[in-house]
């Protein structure tokens, strides 16, 4: 069964992280599979796309500890690359990397028993892209989440901005739809405007954003077909036959 999967429902796709024996962690394996997952539907006529993980225990509770991915790969706006809407659909633990992914997407869904957490602080560990959640909810809410590692109801992030709809428990995902379902009717070329406007503007100034967007071009540079040519081509005293990729 494969540890990523996807439905669709007219112009929405359901993407879903299906490791609810793991609570849904990420592994590398299964963050390659998210983008790639999003690179399809962003190359596809589907118009929204609502991020979600099986089962009531976590939406996602972060790293997998025993192969820890390059996060950046599934999170929206740096790996995941598209300028249609994005609902993250929560409940259960949102742990890390987790709670970065829904708060990284443009809209959320939650239900009161969700538990947002960024526990690197007690862990002595961090990646730096949760700094973005300050660009994204006021400040001091911000860092409240940050330094104080404290797990948060989805009500209080309700109330602080993460989330935008309280769902009762086990609608998360229908709510989600239902809010996908009203944006797939709308002007695509507005919500993708609107959506880069945003993301080009007010969010690319923040320093954690642009360092992870630069670790992205690195990375997808140094495992280019274009490197391997050229440093075949320089040990073979030869002209190299770059193809963009």
């Amino acid at each position: 069964m494969s540890e990523v999967s996807v439905r669709k429902e007219g112009k929405v796709s359901v993407i879903s992280i299906n490791r609810p024996h793991k609570m849904n962690a990420i592994n590398t394996p299964v963050a390659f599979a998210l983008q790639e997952a999003f690179a399809e539907f962003d190359a596809s006529d589907q118009r929204v796309a609502i991020l979600t993980g099986e089962g009531d225990r976590a939406f996602c509770a972060g790293a997998d500890l025993n192969d820890i991915p390059d996060f950046w790969r599934c999170s929206p706006g740096i790996g995941i690359r598209t300028k249609k809407p994005i609902i993250a659909a929560v409940t259960g633990w949102c742990v890390g990397g987790g709670l970065v992914m829904a708060a990284m997407s443009d809209l959320c869904v939650a239900t009161k028993s969700t538990k947002f957490s960024y526990p690197e602080a007690k862990i002595g560990f961090t990646g730096g892209i949760i700094a973005t959640l300050a660009a994204r909810i006021p400040h001091k809410l911000a860092m409240e989440i940050m330094l104080l590692a404290e797990p948060v109801s989805g009500s209080r992030a309700y109330e602080m901005g993460l989330v935008n709809r309280i769902a009762d428990e086990g609608k998360h995902v229908e709510v989600a739809m239902e809010m996908a379902q009203s944006l797939a009717g709308m002007a695509p070329m507005v919500l993708a405007a609107l959506k880069s406007h945003v993301t080009d503007g007010t969010l690319a100034s923040c320093p954690a954003e642009r360092m992870w967007q630069t670790r992205r071009e690195i990375d997808e540079i140094n495992s280019s077909a274009d490197i391997k040519e050229g440093l075949a081509a320089a040990r073979e005293k030869r002209p190299a036959e770059f193809v963009g990729h």
